[in-house]
């Protein structure tokens, strides 16, 4: 938690958006108005840009009229079948080509027509509407996409900035839009009591009924349909998406496949869920790694299992096994938490410029001190964390099977401060709330479960393994700061009221660009451990953690 200097998280940038005025496209019933541009179509701007070599290359942000201009030079292309003409209007026509020739050949896409609505800046938003026909079915599809104008550097000439997302929302870079027999017949997944789970119910649940569908499509006895769906490239298979059915011309009949799921913790995990944005969470059982409910709002992602992110000072429970497999300190132990600590260069702060000058490591552990964690690091080698997140959690092994596609964690071996960030949950460090769940889950149950979605009888497959189990004494130190963090530290508030056997840890990860970090919290309780995120939330203690007590709670 709180102020660390260069610890934080890198996001990805993507080039800036050009900023222009706002602008309103004429629609002409089903189509587009042609607009009346001097010169056969290009602005006075336009031919400025593509004039003779003397002349500058025009740039600085675009004005309404070259907004309106390219995006209507694009659409209009697109909407007639002119793929040539469309693609050229982008900055990327090899692309553009590829995609939208396949609009009409492998999607059976007809009567394409195109409305836009009015731009801000240079965004330019569209609604599209379509008949998607094979054979002899045919069903409508319509749908709003969006698309962004910028300068090309070379010219200054205005062009749409060509990303698959332009043609359907859903599509990545190297997706495509395919028509036909399914490759993967529908599956009609259950809970662990036997009812049907379905995005209807459990709006977030329909990343995981895909995957689901593309693990065991082909073998729980379903017949395939015939569907408009995305097919993926490489990037997105990297990024383990699944195929995604837009529209089902035919129904195909289903096979069934049972999860682990419990329909009221699912139920209860989706509403607290939408208390957030950005918010997600995983409940495990302890001693069976069982997966009893996921749950992700605003991300159209399933960040609880596929999420990449620094979890901030939740990590530190790994590195207290560490510390304390290694008789480097015990929970009683008088241990100061300076102010600040100077590591290869880098001056580390705990949250605030807090410091404990006369303390136990349970209270820095409470307090979530990062500086009583980080003087450990001379002690470490490079690969101390790295091992001990491996060999006793099971993570950054890239070796789970929990039914679905999954993120297991990663811990990479650092030195000097980046190694020092990484036993506070920043640096490289990156988890997912499936991956903080089960380390909570590990400390309940003293040894590591492999999470699971669906059970591994289903298809014989073979569940990762931890090299080692935690001692009876280090698991007995681990439950001894979580409790004290859940009854006297930042975990104390939302885990009130909470009775029985448990423990708690709250994190924030700071992340470059956002004023609010990543806020965590995991926890257990008896047989249920979970873990939850709220991106640009703040501290864990006041986002994430309600929704895991709760959920807690409700499964207690």
């Amino acid at each position: 938690m709180g102020n660390r200097r260069r610890v934080a998280e890198r996001r990805r940038t993507t080039r800036p958006a050009v900023v222009g005025g706002m602008i309103a496209v004429v629609v002409a019933g089903s189509g587009f108005a042609v607009y009346a541009l001097t010169g056969g179509g290009a602005s006075a701007d336009d031919r400025a840009s593509a004039g003779a070599d003397h002349k500058a290359v025009k740039t600085g942000p675009l004005s309404a009229a070259e907004v309106r201009a390219a995006s209507t030079r694009f659409l209009t292309a697109w909407q007639q079948g002119r793929v040539s003409e469309a693609a050229a209007a982008t900055d990327d026509a090899p692309a553009a080509t590829t995609l939208l020739s396949g609009l009409a050949k492998d999607a059976h896409l007809k009567g394409v027509t195109l409305t836009p609505g009015a731009a801000t800046g240079a965004k330019v938003p569209f609604s599209v509407k379509a008949t998607v026909s094979y054979d002899k079915l045919s069903k409508p599809l319509a749908y709003g996409s969006s698309l962004t104008v910028v300068r090309r550097a070379s010219d200054g000439v205005p062009l749409v900035d060509w990303h698959s997302s332009v043609v359907h929302p859903d599509l990545q870079d190297g997706d495509t839009l395919v028509t036909g027999e399914s490759g993967t017949p529908p599956v009609k997944a259950l809970d662990r009591d036997g009812g049907e789970l379905t995005a209807a119910k459990y709006p977030s649940l329909g990343p995981v009924l895909d995957g689901l569908r593309e693990k065991y499509g082909k073998t729980a006895g379903g017949k395939a349909g015939i569907e408009l769906r995305v097919v993926r490239g490489k990037a997105s298979q990297k990024a383990q998406l699944s195929d995604k059915t837009l529209v089902a011309l035919s129904q195909g009949t289903p096979g069934t496949v049972k999860t682990t799921l419990d329909p009221t913790l699912e139920a209860a995990a989706e509403q607290q869920v939408a208390k957030k944005s950005q918010a997600s969470v995983v409940v495990l059982r302890p001693s069976t790694g069982e997966i009893l409910a996921v749950a992700n709002n605003g991300h159209g992602f399933n960040v609880a299992f596929q999420g990449s992110l620094a979890p901030g000072s939740t990590m530190k429970i790994v590195t207290s096994t560490m510390l304390f497999e290694k008789k480097l300190i015990t929970p009683d132990a008088s241990h100061p938490c300076p102010k600040t600590y100077k590591l290869a260069g880098w001056t580390f702060h705990n949250d605030a410029d807090s410091e404990i000058k006369q303390g136990t490591f349970k209270e820095s552990f409470g307090a979530s001190c990062n500086n009583a964690f980080i003087d450990f690091a001379p002690k470490l080698s490079d690969d101390d964390l790295t091992k001990e997140a491996q060999q006793v959690y099971g993570l950054g092994m890239d070796n789970w099977a929990i039914g679905v596609p999954s993120f297991d964690g990663s811990v990479p071996v650092q030195s000097g401060a980046q190694m020092g960030a990484s036993l506070i949950g920043q640096g490289g460090v990156r988890m997912n709330p499936l991956n903080m769940a089960s380390v909570a889950a590990t400390v309940e149950a003293g040894a590591f479960h492999q999470p699971y979605l669906v059970a591994p009888s289903v298809d014989n497959r073979t569940l990762a393994k931890a090299t080692r189990t935690l001692s009876a004494q280090t698991q007995s130190q681990l439950k001894d700061v979580m409790r004290f963090t859940a009854d006297y530290g930042t975990a104390a508030k939302a885990m009130a009221g909470m009775s029985g056997d448990y423990g708690a840890k709250t994190g924030s990860a700071e992340v470059d660009g956002q004023k609010k970090p990543n806020g965590w919290f995991t926890a257990y309780k008896g047989d249920l451990a979970a873990a939850g995120v709220v991106q640009a939330g703040g501290h864990g203690g006041d986002t994430a953690g309600p929704i895991v007590a709760a959920l807690l709670k409700t499964g207690g």
